[in-house]
């Protein structure tokens, strides 16, 4: 049946549904998955992460970020940037290497691949011969020498790719003046180090990893030095002044060695094992920093004694009398040093330790006295302790904000007061208009509080809640700092600690009131604690109760974990959030939903077993419902018995199926036509009621035999008409996994008796849904179709006052549809079977503020939804229909949609890995998204000899195939002079560039975050 509209109206709906809805995915937050590679620029301050997934991310000043994306599903090893230049060259484990640049249009930077390259297979050799294994960006900008596995160096002209065979240098060549008696038979094995004499650049250093190190003249194209090592060569590096060359080894040392005209075949001036004569792990890589006052800085990474030590992972600085071993708590991937020494001066003068682990960046200010970590403004690492959830609010007032964030600065005392030193590039996104807070609760028992008003995501304030309770942690237990005189002398760093004292402590609910302060905060356990914001530190007894779900029930037996044992005494806490009242659930089981009333003063809390609800204001339990079905013995068993499980669950599967089975073959034959007749009207029924709905799949009724169908999926409060349409009263619904609502009418009294007398509640209303699916929201819409502000919304003037005239109307859904009911009759009125693709089903709902793009004073109140398909809908209320839909989240990503959190104006965040959020929004309107600069850094004054051909000369190439071809003109002769005066005029030059830069694509048009234009940049009333 079709049903035909004015075309009008269609084509102005779908007009405002283009300045109402667009979908991007924005920003990722956090630390990313599996960094293999790090790079840094001193010219741009810019800071280059690769990963092993084939990403790579630059970061600059906070608010800088660029992100790419090879095509290659393969690992990046190596980043380069090109010396003064907005490019860097990366190398992945395929052996091909990328030109990537930064590219300014219309006044914002972009990240774009220009190039790839494969060094072409050498005729009849190994693949080894090629197999790049050390690169170095020549100081001149237009030349790379590639090292390799056989030994050869090759040399290849950037940006076009080109290699310079006359230029390479062949193993052959170099060992030719190497003595005989050390080389004997064997080979010198692969390039394991490049470099460039600081003070001459047509002076290159090889090292090969047998340990011979060859100083090469590139301007006569021989070898001049050899430096002879007995141990396997681990990394090299040559001091600002050209006099001396550092390398280390596998055994744990390092040497030192003179470069001089009078001694070609010097020996080391000194040869350091820093941590003894005991066998050592390698020491795989070094660098002696000069500083215009004092001794050198000597940092390096391993070396640590095999036996003792050889699970550390270290990277040490000595200087002076002053010697530390960082200890991280990851492997770690590389380490660069800021310098404040320009190329122009003398000294290198370190400043700040960037290190990259893998599970965080740690940055050390190494002019602070006690060499003291700096606070990183992002990257932050989400999963310092692994996330369990997560909560997102909203436009928070400035008053709370400014609260939560001296709660903070007070935490973060052990942190230099450095600036932030990778500072390149200008961030041009503009301020957000509101604050935002996205609150993250962890295994170990915190809860971190971060910024997510903007692109980065900043760390505000951490609450710990294990103090509460008897754990077996050690207060005293601090790895910070090593005991006097112990050696090696470690020093703990970072945050990263994937350790729980007791995985009972994690949190598994979140919620906070923005208007009052108040903070509640659910666990593994059944812990329930609500919490106060206080400026002071205080030392108070959490007052304690329980709360049994089971009271009405006979012959139940939890085998599930046994709860946390609540401290007694007074217990000290810090300034910031704390605890003053903790309900315990009994049986001890994951409290699976949570809602805190902050005017009522009531929490309320629901788990496997049932709910309960609590007044935190006279610190006593109002209500405790058991919703256990007599089937639910799973529900008993806890986490840590699911094997049982899936034995019980594939019982039952086969009862179903032999039930069907039997049923089917019980049925009459001579009812046939009747049956038909019955479907046939069905059918009728159902095109009726789908409109122009689409395809619609049939929902199956659930057996109540189902696990877990008591477990309580969402609490709602409510002040409504749930027991006449005359008088509103405050209410409590709670939805189950089994397809019930149950609603409890509560008696609250008026503020001046609120201490004498007691909260009441009484049983209102039960629904049971035919196909008992289960309830994942509750809503209920005014007068208006609007849903019910907040508590304490409309006393803060931040939301208008609910329509208590009209009639209201009760929104429940569930996983496989959303029906509306009329109040307080409570009958049904319309639904919405969410059917768009086979087996979809609602996981995440929450209700939305659209504002319209181009109009600021129009929104519409929606629903944001996410299904299992990793699908996104966005729902109108009060007439429940879809209006638009996009794919998000892969569907075989079960932990990306199960983390998904919706902020209040269309907005949301999801785990693309342990460490990562990614960032997107359905509103077209709302767009929170990197918008910087990076300019190009001034050309050195230092002169440097380039590498390119004389004029006229030929130069002999092999020429790979690439993705920046260049054609050569044949036959013609340019004069030399007109030649240069082009090269040198710079307006010519821009034109060139941005002729070429026309024809190029973006990152983000080549691959999956895609712009459709009309968004705006997080602006609230522009």
């Amino acid at each position: 049946m079709k049903r035909f509209r004015r075309h009008g109206q269609d084509s102005q709906r779908d007009r405002l549904k283009q300045e109402l809805f667009q979908f991007n995915k924005t920003v990722e937050h956090g630390f990313p998955h599996q960094p293999s590679a790090l790079g840094y620029s001193p010219s741009l301050r810019l800071m280059a992460i690769g990963t092993r997934s084939g990403a790579i991310k630059l970061y600059g000043a906070p608010g800088v970020e660029f992100m790419g994306l090879h095509e290659e599903n393969a690992a990046l090893t190596q980043i380069h940037f090109l010396p003064r230049q907005s490019k860097l060259v990366t190398l992945l484990d395929d052996n091909s290497l990328h030109l990537w640049a930064l590219r300014s249009h219309e006044g914002v930077s972009e990240l774009l691949e220009e190039g790839r390259f494969t060094l072409p297979a050498v005729p009849g050799a190994p693949p080894s011969v090629t197999r790049v294994t050390s690169v170095l960006a020549h100081s001149s900008g237009k030349l790379l020498y590639l090292g390799t596995e056989g030994g050869h160096v090759f040399v290849v002209e950037v940006p076009v790719f080109r290699e310079l065979e006359e230029r390479n240098i062949s193993v052959e060549a170099v060992q030719q003046r190497v003595p005989e008696e050390y080389v004997g038979r064997r080979n010198l094995e692969s390039v394991e180090a490049l470099t460039e004499n600081p003070q001459n650049p047509d002076q290159i250093l090889i090292g090969y990893s047998r340990g011979l190190m060859v100083l090469w003249d590139l301007e006569g194209s021989q070898a001049t030095h050899h430096f002879l090592g007995n141990q396997q060569l681990e990394s090299v590096w040559w001091k600002r002044d050209g006099c001396q060359i550092i390398s280390s080894h596998n055994d744990g040392s390092y040497c030192q060695w003179p470069v001089s005209s009078a001694d070609r075949q010097p020996k080391p001036d000194k040869h350091e094992m820093p941590y003894g004569s005991f066998p050592c792990k390698a020491i795989s890589k070094i660098l002696m920093l000069t500083k215009k006052q004092g001794c050198p800085f000597v940092i390096f990474s391993g070396g640590m004694p095999r036996a003792s030590y050889g699970d550390r992972h270290c990277i040490s600085v000595i200087h002076s009398k002053k010697h530390v071993a960082f200890d991280f708590t990851s492997r770690i991937i590389d380490f660069v040093v800021i310098n404040e020494g320009g190329e122009e001066s003398e000294y290198d003068d370190p400043s700040a330790l960037v290190v990259l682990a893998e599970e965080e960046l740690v940055v050390v200010d190494l002019k602070s006295e006690g060499w003291l970590m700096i606070q990183t403004p992002y990257l932050a690492p989400l999963h310092c302790s692994a996330i369990t959830c997560s909560h997102h609010v909203s436009n928070i007032p400035l008053k709370l904000w400014e609260r939560i964030v001296a709660a903070g600065e007070k935490q973060n005392t052990h942190y230099s007061h450095m600036p932030w030193p990778v500072n390149g590039g200008q961030n041009k996104a503009p301020d957000p208009p509101q604050r935002d807070l996205l609150l993250t609760g962890h295994e170990d028992g915190t809860v971190r509080f971060w910024d997510a008003s903007g692109v980065c995501l900043c760390p505000l304030y951490k609450l710990g809640t294990a103090g509460v309770f008897h754990t077996d942690a050690d207060p005293n237990d601090n790895m910070n700092h090593a005991g006097e005189g112990e050696w090696p002398p470690f020093r703990k760093v970072g945050c990263f600690d994937p350790y729980s004292d007791d995985p009972r402590l994690g949190i598994q609910k979140i919620h906070l009131c923005k208007y009052s302060g108040y903070l509640a905060v659910a666990g593994t356990a059944g812990q329930v604690l609500v919490m106060e914001l206080n400026d002071e530190d205080a030392d108070q007894v959490v007052d304690s109760s329980l709360a049994d779900l089971l009271q009405d029930q006979e012959g139940f037996r939890w085998k599930g974990h046994a709860q946390l044992i609540v401290k007694e005494e007074a217990v000290h806490f810090p300034h910031g959030f704390q605890p003053f009242a903790l309900v315990q659930c009994q049986p001890p089981a994951v409290v699976t939903s949570l809602i805190l009333h902050s005017e009522w003063k009531l929490v309320a809390f629901g788990t496997s077993h049932g709910f309960g609800l609590y007044d935190y204001q006279q610190k006593n339990n109002v209500l405790v419902r058991c919703t256990l079905n007599p089937s639910d013995q799973l529900a008993l068993e806890g986490p840590l018995s699911r094997v049982k499980s899936i034995k019980k669950s594939l019982r039952q599967s086969f009862r179903r199926i032999r039930r069907s089975r039997v049923s089917g073959r019980k049925r009459p034959v001579g009812n046939a036509a009747k049956v038909q007749e019955i479907n046939a009207q069905m059918e009728r029924e159902a095109l009726q009621e789908m409109e122009l709905a689409p395809v619609q799949r049939k929902i199956e009724a659930r057996s109540s035999d189902d696990s877990f169908t008591g477990l309580v999926r969402t609490l709602y409060f409510a002040d409504s008409f749930i027991r006449d349409s005359s008088h509103s009263t405050p209410s409590l619904w709670a939805g189950t996994n089994g397809g019930s609502v149950y609603a409890y009418s509560l008696r609250v009294p008026p503020v001046e008796r609120r201490m004498e007398e007691q909260i009441t509640a009484e049983p209102a209303k039960e629904i049971q849904l035919m196909h008992r699916a289960p309830v994942v929201g509750i809503l209920i819409l005014d007068g208006r179709g609007a849903p019910l502000p907040e508590p304490l919304e409309v006393a803060h003037d931040l939301s208008r006052s609910p329509d208590m005239h009209g009639s209201h109307h009760l929104l429940v859904i569930s996983e496989e549809q959303f029906k509306m009911f009329t109040l307080p009759k409570v009958s049904a009125k319309m639904k919405l079977k969410l059917t768009a693709i086979e087996g979809s089903r609602v996981r995440k709902v929450s209700v939305v503020s659209f504002v319209n793009s181009k109009v600021e004073d129009y929104s519409e109140n929606g629903l944001a939804v996410l299904t299992n398909q990793g699908d996104l809908h966005a729902i109108s209320l009060p007439s429940i229909k879809i209006q638009v839909r996009y794919n998000c989240i892969r569907k075989e990503d079960v932990s990306g949609i199960a983390s998904c959190v919706f902020t209040k104006y269309g907005q949301g965040f999801y785990l693309i890995s342990p460490s990562e959020f990614e960032r997107f929004s359905l509103s077209a309107r709302w767009l929170v998204e990197p918008r910087c600069l990076v300019e190009a850094p001034p050309a050195s004054t230092r002169q440097t000899l380039s590498r390119a051909a004389p004029d006229g000369a030929a130069v002999k190439s092999r020429v790979s195939t690439t993705d920046s071809d260049t054609s050569e003109e044949d036959g013609l002769q340019r004069p030399p002079l007109m030649e240069h005066a082009l090269l040198n005029d710079e307006k010519v030059l821009l034109e060139i560039q941005r002729s070429l830069e026309g024809d190029r694509t973006s990152f983000v048009e080549k691959n999956s975050k895609r712009r459709t234009g009309g968004g705006k940049l997080l602006t609230n009333g522009e």
